[in-house]
């Protein structure tokens, strides 16, 4: 894969520009935007980023961390609190996102979505109130191990981390996560399957595969 080196400025505006453009696959009204990355990896400040330009482009916009589908901790510690095994299986709750974002957007969806369900820290359900969103509103998605669920995501970016990098960059008491990372890399193999590369060793110096 051909990368070529591409600022934060210049990578907003043109994955913004492709999500403006974004047709949803499904016919339905909301297209639906992957930004995936291990923690190490800045998806949140991406997933933003776009979301922000998106806005002063008068589109509207909804953000979801995958943090805020977290299952309980005790079904996340079942087999304790650093099995990388656990980690890539079961930290994160797919059931849930498909039934509160992606069912209510697909086609004939209600479009009321709930923008987070687990707060992680106090370990109790956020209690967040649902939210409509109009029809046309881009769904951005951000966190790790997005890509292989068949979530239906029209548009997929991949901040892709390097071995090196992502051991230097991921903090000391999350390093027991890293053998989750190297089977999301055999399993889904995100540079592959991603729409969009981004390679992101180095957070000011980005290269990226282009939209094509």
């Amino acid at each position: 894969m051909r990368l070529e080196a591409i600022s934060w400025e210049r990578l907003t505006d043109a994955l913004a520009r492709c999500a403006e453009a974004l047709k949803a696959a499904d016919g339905g009204p909301w297209p639906k935007v992957a930004v995936d990355g291990a923690p190490a990896a800045p998806t949140g400040r991406l997933a933003e980023s776009v979301a922000e330009e998106l806005r002063t482009r008068g589109r509207s916009v909804h953000v979801v961390s995958t943090q805020g589908f977290l299952r309980p901790a005790s079904l996340r510690y079942e087999y304790g609190k650093q099995d990388p095994d656990s980690y890539y299986d079961s930290w994160f709750d797919t059931g849930a996102l498909w039934r509160e974002i992606f069912g209510p957007l697909e086609v004939g969806g209600s479009g009321r979505v709930l923008p987070d369900l687990w707060d992680p820290l106090t370990d109790r359900a956020t209690r967040s109130p649902y939210r409509q969103l109009p029809e046309g509103t881009v769904l951005i998605v951000h966190g790790p191990l997005l890509l292989g669920h068949w979530f239906p995501f029209d548009l997929s970016v991949h901040l892709h981390l390097s071995p090196g990098a992502l051991q230097r960059r991921t903090e000391k008491d999350e390093q027991w996560m890293l053998p989750a990372f190297r089977r999301y890399e055999d399993e889904a193999d995100p540079v592959a399957s991603a729409d969009v590369v981004v390679r992101a060793d180095h957070p000011e110096h980005l290269a990226w595969s282009g939209s094509g």
